[in-house]
Protein backbone atom coordinates (compact mmCIF):
# COMPACT_ATOMS: atom_id res chain seq x y z
CA UNK A 1 0.00 0.00 0.00
CA UNK A 2 1.43 3.37 -0.49
CA UNK A 3 1.23 5.83 2.43
CA UNK A 4 1.44 9.62 2.01
CA UNK A 5 4.58 10.98 2.56
CA UNK A 6 4.70 14.09 4.86
CA UNK A 7 5.67 17.58 3.71
CA UNK A 8 8.29 20.02 5.42
CA UNK A 9 6.59 21.96 7.93
CA UNK A 10 5.39 18.48 9.81
CA UNK A 11 6.88 18.81 13.17
CA UNK A 12 6.84 15.04 13.22
CA UNK A 13 9.40 15.23 10.26
CA UNK A 14 11.48 17.03 13.25
CA UNK A 15 11.52 14.24 16.60
CA UNK A 16 13.85 11.81 16.96
CA UNK A 17 12.10 8.02 16.26
CA UNK A 18 11.76 6.00 18.63
CA UNK A 19 14.01 2.53 18.40
CA UNK A 20 11.80 -0.75 17.46
CA UNK A 21 11.72 -3.21 20.51
CA UNK A 22 11.04 -6.02 18.12
CA UNK A 23 10.33 -7.40 14.32
CA UNK A 24 6.73 -8.14 14.34
CA UNK A 25 4.24 -8.71 11.01
CA UNK A 26 3.64 -5.29 11.75
CA UNK A 27 7.40 -4.10 10.73
CA UNK A 28 7.16 -6.50 8.22
CA UNK A 29 3.75 -4.46 6.13
CA UNK A 30 5.74 -0.98 7.54
CA UNK A 31 8.82 -2.17 5.13
CA UNK A 32 6.75 -3.29 2.60
CA UNK A 33 4.62 -0.46 2.46
CA UNK A 34 7.65 1.64 2.82
CA UNK A 35 9.52 0.28 -0.32
CA UNK A 36 6.59 0.30 -2.46
CA UNK A 37 6.11 4.28 -1.84
CA UNK A 38 9.28 5.50 -2.07
CA UNK A 39 9.44 3.37 -5.34
CA UNK A 40 6.10 5.03 -6.67
CA UNK A 41 7.10 8.35 -5.70
CA UNK A 42 10.06 7.80 -7.14
CA UNK A 43 12.68 8.03 -4.83
CA UNK A 44 15.73 6.29 -3.24
CA UNK A 45 15.48 6.22 0.05
CA UNK A 46 12.15 6.85 2.77
CA UNK A 47 12.55 7.29 6.51
CA UNK A 48 9.57 5.90 8.50
CA UNK A 49 9.20 9.32 10.05
CA UNK A 50 8.24 10.73 6.55
CA UNK A 51 4.81 8.09 6.40
CA UNK A 52 4.07 9.40 9.75
CA UNK A 53 5.36 6.21 11.95
CA UNK A 54 7.85 7.20 14.71
CA UNK A 55 9.81 4.31 14.26
CA UNK A 56 13.70 3.74 13.88
CA UNK A 57 13.28 1.84 10.45
CA UNK A 58 14.40 2.95 6.90
CA UNK A 59 14.35 1.72 3.57
CA UNK A 60 16.44 2.43 0.53
CA UNK A 61 17.44 1.43 -3.22
CA UNK A 62 20.08 3.28 -4.87
CA UNK A 63 20.09 0.93 -7.94
CA UNK A 64 18.85 3.06 -11.07
CA UNK A 65 19.38 0.25 -13.99
CA UNK A 66 19.41 -2.90 -14.03
CA UNK A 67 18.24 -5.67 -10.66
CA UNK A 68 16.56 -3.71 -7.74
CA UNK A 69 18.38 -3.88 -4.29
CA UNK A 70 15.80 -2.86 -1.92
CA UNK A 71 17.16 -2.83 1.66
CA UNK A 72 15.44 -2.51 5.36
CA UNK A 73 17.22 -0.92 8.06
CA UNK A 74 15.86 -1.39 11.57
CA UNK A 75 16.97 0.60 14.49
CA UNK A 76 20.47 1.83 11.84
CA UNK A 77 23.37 2.58 13.66
CA UNK A 78 27.06 4.51 12.53
CA UNK A 79 29.93 2.75 13.68
CA UNK A 80 32.56 4.30 11.47
CA UNK A 81 32.50 7.36 9.07
CA UNK A 82 35.40 8.24 6.97
CA UNK A 83 37.03 11.73 7.09
CA UNK A 84 36.48 12.01 3.53
CA UNK A 85 33.97 13.73 2.53
CA UNK A 86 31.32 14.01 -0.51
CA UNK A 87 29.45 16.66 -1.89
CA UNK A 88 26.07 15.31 -3.60
CA UNK A 89 22.99 16.66 -4.65
CA UNK A 90 20.68 16.05 -1.96
CA UNK A 91 16.63 16.04 -2.50
CA UNK A 92 13.59 14.99 -0.42
CA UNK A 93 10.65 13.12 -1.01
CA UNK A 94 9.43 15.50 2.13
CA UNK A 95 10.95 18.75 0.46
CA UNK A 96 9.47 17.73 -3.21
CA UNK A 97 11.17 19.58 -5.99
CA UNK A 98 14.15 21.21 -3.84
CA UNK A 99 17.65 20.45 -4.17
CA UNK A 100 20.58 21.71 -2.45
CA UNK A 101 24.75 20.43 -2.21
CA UNK A 102 25.50 18.25 1.19
CA UNK A 103 28.72 17.80 2.39
CA UNK A 104 28.76 14.41 4.02
CA UNK A 105 31.58 11.74 4.82
CA UNK A 106 32.22 9.62 1.60
CA UNK A 107 32.05 6.47 3.46
CA UNK A 108 30.49 5.28 6.67
CA UNK A 109 30.15 1.77 8.51
CA UNK A 110 26.74 0.67 9.33
CA UNK A 111 24.76 -1.85 11.69
CA UNK A 112 21.38 -2.38 11.85
CA UNK A 113 18.65 -5.26 12.24
CA UNK A 114 17.30 -6.51 9.23
CA UNK A 115 13.23 -8.10 8.87
CA UNK A 116 14.57 -11.77 9.68
CA UNK A 117 15.55 -10.23 13.12
CA UNK A 118 19.59 -10.84 12.31
CA UNK A 119 22.09 -8.59 13.02
CA UNK A 120 23.60 -6.96 9.43
CA UNK A 121 26.50 -4.81 8.70
CA UNK A 122 27.81 -2.98 6.05
CA UNK A 123 30.51 -0.36 4.52
CA UNK A 124 28.44 2.10 2.08
CA UNK A 125 30.52 4.64 -0.29
CA UNK A 126 29.27 6.62 -3.41
CA UNK A 127 25.18 7.34 -3.43
CA UNK A 128 24.44 4.41 -1.34
CA UNK A 129 26.80 6.22 1.82
CA UNK A 130 25.23 9.48 0.96
CA UNK A 131 21.40 7.52 0.91
CA UNK A 132 22.20 6.10 4.29
CA UNK A 133 23.14 9.21 5.92
CA UNK A 134 20.30 11.46 4.95
CA UNK A 135 17.90 8.70 5.86
CA UNK A 136 19.09 8.15 9.12
CA UNK A 137 18.92 12.16 10.00
CA UNK A 138 15.39 11.62 9.49
CA UNK A 139 15.38 8.78 12.25
CA UNK A 140 17.01 11.76 14.24
CA UNK A 141 14.65 14.68 13.68
CA UNK A 142 17.05 16.41 10.72
CA UNK A 143 16.51 17.00 7.32
CA UNK A 144 19.10 18.10 4.52
CA UNK A 145 17.73 21.47 4.51
CA UNK A 146 19.49 21.91 8.45
CA UNK A 147 23.01 21.71 6.46
CA UNK A 148 22.09 24.72 4.67
CA UNK A 149 22.56 28.30 5.41
CA UNK A 150 19.06 30.31 6.99
CA UNK A 151 18.12 32.09 4.45
CA UNK A 152 18.45 29.12 2.10
CA UNK A 153 16.76 27.16 4.44
CA UNK A 154 13.87 29.70 5.15
CA UNK A 155 13.29 30.30 1.21
CA UNK A 156 12.69 26.45 1.13
CA UNK A 157 10.74 26.07 3.90
CA UNK A 158 8.08 28.87 2.64
CA UNK A 159 8.34 27.04 -0.75
CA UNK A 160 6.88 24.02 0.78
CA UNK A 161 3.77 25.93 3.39
CA UNK A 162 3.40 27.43 -0.06
CA UNK A 163 3.02 23.86 -1.71
CA UNK A 164 0.85 22.37 1.34
CA UNK A 165 -1.46 25.47 0.94
CA UNK A 166 -1.81 24.86 -2.94
CA UNK A 167 -2.34 21.23 -2.12
CA UNK A 168 -4.85 21.19 0.53
CA UNK A 169 -7.18 23.80 -1.30
CA UNK A 170 -6.83 20.92 -4.32
CA UNK A 171 -8.18 18.37 -1.89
Amino acid sequence: MIRPILIHPDPRLKKPCDPVAEVTDDLHQLAKDMLETMYAAPGIGLAAPQVGVMKRVLVMDCIKDGPRRPMVLINPRLLWASEDQTVYEEGCLSIPEQFADVTRPAEVRVEWLSLDGSVQEEQFSGLWATCVQHEMDHLEGKLFIDYLGPLKRQMITRKMVKLKRERARQD
